[in-house]
């Protein structure tokens, strides 16, 4: 009965989707991720501040419209959250954590993040993942992953085995997959797609010296030495002459992680 409500909270159409295990249409997916991420937005805390807001929508819509072939509407958020994460919605929806935005020292590193979460819904990643979940409270199990929330018996009880198994990681393949596209959509907005493997090393140097601070990305984001490799490998393939003057870093990239780091210090996580 429990999944039987929760998946009335859907279209019909989409129901059907996610009962029959069939790949949804882009219709579908549009209408469910527009469903999930209205969800996800009234229950994590967005940061509002029209100037970050616009700047991460800027700089995400200059990679998603080369990587979109199919026209999509694309929203691009930040997560006023201290946990390093990141995630994507089907139909067009990335989200970033705050956290994650004040370990970047440079523009090209949060161009990677945010063409390696792009390439998880052109893949049609997200919508796979999605499928698992039929019909999870998505908004609820984002919280929990994205934030520790779990680790809070009375937030994680909420969340259901589907949901739970959907946002537990993507597929070592579908991690490779999406950072191979990322990096391309990177370099075709002319970004140094460099900063891809600069960020998995900040993020393990990280998880030595103080593991817990990025939990969150790593229990969805499989990470280990020889993706870095991979990542540099798929770089060294690129033609030195065009990787020759892309941009590595912006005046208006350092204003906008320092009105992040300007703001209120992020709400509390809920406690174990």
């Amino acid at each position: 009965m429990r999944r039987t409500r929760r998946l009335a909270l859907l279209p019909p159409a989409v129901v059907l989707v996610l009962a029959a295990g069939c790949l949804a249409t882009q219709q579908q997916e549009v209408q469910m991720g527009a469903g999930y991420a209205a969800e996800i937005n009234s229950k994590l805390p967005i940061v509002r501040d029209p100037e970050i807001s616009a700047y991460v929508n800027r700089l995400g819509d200059s990679l998603a419209r080369l990587a979109d072939s199919r026209g999509l509407e694309w929203h691009f958020y930040v997560v006023d959250a201290k946990e390093v994460n990141a995630f994507a919605v089907p139909g067009g929806y990335i989200y970033v954590n705050r956290g994650l935005i004040e370990r970047f020292t440079k523009m090209d590193q949060l161009a990677g993040v945010l063409g390696h979460e792009i390439g998880h819904v052109t893949q049609r990643h997200t919508i796979k993942q999605q499928q698992k979940a039929t019909g999870a409270s998505l908004g609820i199990t984002l919280g929990c992953v994205l934030t520790g929330a779990c680790n809070n018996p009375a937030v994680g009880s909420l969340v259901n085995v589907g949901a739970g198994a959907m946002m537990a990681g993507f597929s070592r393949d579908d991690e490779a997959e999406a950072d191979r596209v990322g990096l391309d959509y990177v370099v075709r907005a002319g970004i140094d797609p460099r900063g891809m493997p600069e960020t998995f090393e900040i993020l393990m140097a990280e998880r030595k010296a103080k593991p817990e601070g990025v939990a969150s990305f790593f229990r969805t984001h499989p990470l280990e030495e020889d993706r870095i490799r991979e990542a540099r490998a798929l770089i060294a393939k690129v033609p030195a002459d065009r990787l020759v003057g892309l941009t590595e870093d912006s005046r208006a990239f350092q204003q906008f992680k320092a009105r992040v780091k300007a703001l209120p210090p992020s709400p509390a996580s809920p406690s174990p």
